[in-house]
């Protein structure tokens, strides 16, 4: 056989390897966000083949609080450590500004790639940073992000961890900005770019025509128009990221859930809405852990 045109065994590679893989291949792919460790459980029993650790999502499940820039490293790393251990998936993660400096980013990429990232993705606003769909967000000169950028790269042990590098000056200064930043991140070498919150189709397109892979971030209720998949991935997208998806629909389904708790007393008649006992211990892996519990039993 033609070792040469022999597809990868994939079972053999590493979370940072099939991340590599999965952008390799052409093909655009979604990555659904998640905040905690049974959201990844979720994904990956769904099938999708990475999970993305939105800051976002971390900030509002794990402070209660909105995505201003105040969660710290630390918490980061444990989160992305708790989800590395509860799945198989590569797992992007977003650090935000890099917590401080260029000098700080070098630290920042040595503790999520020992916590367990396949990718880190940091952004261009000035700290504290807030959500790239809120008003009033500003951005760091160019040259201040290059040194950002060159931070992480020189940082990373495993050369397959991968450099997303984010602008957010499309909502800020211009789309030509952001796009102008987007090539010089890739001169620079960042592995993927990412535009946020551009707000026409044209954007969009424009967006798409970079030349690595690129990131389109689709936010329910956001700046940027929602697009198909199979219009995404004609443009030439990578990875079509829903970073805050599940949290939206989680807190939807709380409070519908509450509402009628509050109001009747009980659940009674609402029960078929909610995962089953068992199907909860299913997505937790129980069987795993009882059958863990049998084998050293047994000595």
């Amino acid at each position: 056989m033609d070792t040469e045109t022999t597809p990868p065994d994939r079972s053999s590679l590493t979370r940072r390897q099939r991340l590599r893989a999965l952008i390799d291949s052409n093909e655009a792919f979604i990555v659904p966000g998640v905040a905690n460790a049974l959201g990844a459980r979720l994904v990956e029993q769904a099938g999708f083949g990475a999970t993305y650790i939105t800051g976002a999502g971390v900030a509002n499940s794990h402070l209660g609080m909105p995505d201003l820039g105040l969660l710290t490293l630390t918490e980061l790393a444990e989160t992305t450590a708790r989800i590395a251990d509860a799945c198989t998936l590569p797992l992007l993660v977003d650090i935000d500004t890099g917590f401080g400096n260029a000098v700080n980013v070098n630290r920042t990429i040595k503790v999520l790639e020992r916590a367990g990232a396949s990718a880190v993705q940091i952004e261009d606003q000035v700290f504290p940073k807030k959500c790239g769909h809120f008003d009033g967000k500003q951005v760091i000169p160019l040259p201040e992000m290059l040194g950002k950028v060159k931070a992480a790269l020189d940082a990373r042990v495993d050369p397959d961890l991968l450099v997303v590098a984010r602008t957010d000056a499309a909502a800020v200064t211009s789309m030509d900005d952001a796009l102008d930043r987007a090539h010089a991140f890739i001169e620079t070498g960042a592995d993927i770019v990412f535009v946020e919150a551009p707000r026409s189709r044209a954007d969009i397109e424009r967006i798409a025509a970079l030349p690595v892979p690129t990131v389109m971030n689709i936010v329910i209720g956001g700046r940027t128009p929602m697009l198909s998949m199979e219009e995404l991935s004609e443009l030439g997208f990578s990875i079509v990221l829903y970073a805050n998806a599940l949290l939206q629909i989680t807190i939807a389904a709380n409070r519908e859930l509450l509402g009628v708790l509050g109001q009747q007393g009980s659940l009674i008649g609402f029960e078929d809405r909610l995962a089953s006992f068992n199907e909860r211990q299913k997505v937790l892996g129980m069987d795993d852990f009882t059958a863990m519990e049998k084998r050293y039993a047994e000595g």
